[in-house]
């Protein structure tokens, strides 16, 4: 809970916006769509020559610090690193061997060769510092960690800034640059706060543990590679059918979606997901912190998806401009969708945790390839508005799919009173939505208004009985102000 009411958060996010709206006003919709597609590409060349070691190392460093006692993982935390910078190296290589046929698949032609040239070396910059931030999180340093990424994002914001003010569109690349190589100066800076040995990884403790590392890693590359290429080929399909300007549109209404009110579930994995890894084999256990997380999940995600509908206009025009209000329908279905997601979000992280690899990639399999036709089919009859349809359907079935496999698999099941608070917040998140369909403004707003304070008032009631919440947010405010 720390990190998620820490004010270092609240700063990140806005950096994000201000980064975001700075796209929209220099380089419009057409420009986030090269970005767009230039970072998808980037990103499935890093998934592939990452191996998923960043996420199997923050359970394998979890699993090993014990006490507090920073010796029992001096030596893992070194071959860790050693891995990272040889994957960034991979990576880079990769792209640059390929950078023409990924300029010729991604765009039809071979403008973007060069693009690809220069950011390659983003991709080393990348996992040299998810080298460093993975070893602050398995060891849930979550203050240094969370510095480290607000440092990082504000001063490649700082530099990005007179770039995209002078060169506009020209300055994709070097904002890109510019950033990975911010975010890499300060996670040394903040990683080498600890004070960990230096020790040297022996040959045969290299292919021993990171054999380990890998092969739990390769499951998690397999996953995000379909997750990332699921969304490379819709973006491509869109493009083809459309233009990228529509790609552009495309990632704005996501970016919304998944960056600014997604942002939730990724500040609460970086606590979640050590926690969950070092108590694997505890059922029991599991059971209960899945619960909690999934119960706190919905109470904080229903107050957020009532004020994203009822501000959404405002909302786009801050972030964006008036030319993305094209974008309300998607968002309007999609964020319905994140009620279901915040549960299966938590749910799924059991397949993580016990390594249970072959389920995990099955379902990975299926949700990828759901997820493809669904948008497809959403695109295909109803435009921008039916990816927002298709984002909905989409988590429901990927939440009661993962309740069926986790009930079968480890016996995992959520208690009445869980779907009693769940039920209550998915009837205040749709009547909501129902209620922002009302022609007459005046009745509309008024509803929706009394909408947000219900939900706000139930959110905060529902925290509050599992947990004084005035103690713990004076305890953050003294934490982000050490």
């Amino acid at each position: 809970m720390t990190s998620l009411f820490g004010g270092v958060q609240l700063f990140s996010i806005i950096i994000s916006v201000i980064r975001t709206k700075l796209i929209a006003i220099f380089i419009g919709p057409a420009g986030m769509g090269l970005i767009t597609l230039l970072n998808s590409t980037l990103n499935i060349i890093g998934g592939i020559s990452g191996l998923g070691i960043e996420t199997s190392a923050i359970k394998n460093i979890s699993e090993k610090y014990k006490d507090e006692d920073l010796n029992n993982i001096s030596k893992t935390v070194a071959l860790v690193k050693k891995m990272m910078l040889i994957s960034g190296i991979l990576g880079t290589l990769l792209t640059i061997i390929f950078s023409k046929w990924l300029s010729i698949f991604t765009f039809g032609n071979t403008n973007q060769v060069y693009s690809f040239i220069f950011l390659s070396i983003t991709l080393l910059f990348k996992q040299i510092t998810s080298g460093q931030l993975v070893v602050l999180q398995g060891l849930r340093k979550l203050r240094l960690l969370a510095k480290a990424n607000f440092y990082g994002n504000l001063f490649g914001l700082l530099f990005s800034i007179p770039l995209y003010y002078f060169l506009k569109i020209d300055a994709i690349v070097p904002t890109i640059l510019v950033s990975s190589f911010s975010a890499l100066v300060f996670s040394f800076y903040f990683s080498n706060q600890l004070k960990i040995q230096h020790k040297k990884v022996e040959n045969k403790y290299f292919k021993t543990e990171g054999k380990v590392i890998v092969k739990l890693g390769i499951m998690l590359t397999i996953s995000s590679l379909l997750t990332l290429l699921s969304s490379y080929l819709i973006q491509i399909y869109i493009s083809n059918v459309a233009d990228v300007e529509q790609v552009g549109f495309y990632n704005a209404g996501f970016t919304l979606l998944n960056s600014y009110v997604g942002i939730i579930f990724t500040v609460m994995s970086i606590d979640y997901f050590p926690r969950l890894a070092a108590l694997n084999a505890d059922n029991e256990n599991i059971k209960v912190s899945v619960t909690q997380q999934s119960y706190i999940s919905i109470l904080i995600i229903t107050p957020i998806i009532v004020l994203f509908l009822t501000f959404i206009p405002l909302i786009i025009r801050v972030i964006y401009t008036p030319t993305f209000m094209i974008i309300m329908p998607m968002v309007c279905f999609g964020i319905l969708g994140m009620l279901f997601r915040a549960v299966s979000w938590s749910m799924g992280y059991i397949l993580i945790a016990k390594g249970d690899s072959k389920m995990f990639i099955k379902t990975a399999i299926l949700f990828n390839t759901l997820s493809i036709v669904l948008n497809v089919l959403g695109y295909y009859f109803y435009g921008l508005e039916g990816l927002g349809i298709s984002f909905f359907v989409y988590y429901s079935f990927h939440f009661f799919i993962l309740k069926i496999i986790t009930k079968k698999r480890y016996g995992f099941y959520f208690e009445k009173e869980f779907y009693i608070i769940y039920t209550i917040c998915f009837l205040i998140c749709f009547a909501t939505f129902l209620i922002k369909s009302i022609e007459f403004k005046v009745l509309r707003y008024s509803l929706m208004s009394l909408m947000c304070l219900i939900a706000l008032a139930f959110a905060l009631y529902q925290i509050n009985k599992e947990m004084n919440l005035k103690n713990i947010l004076i305890a953050t405010f003294r934490n982000t102000t050490k």
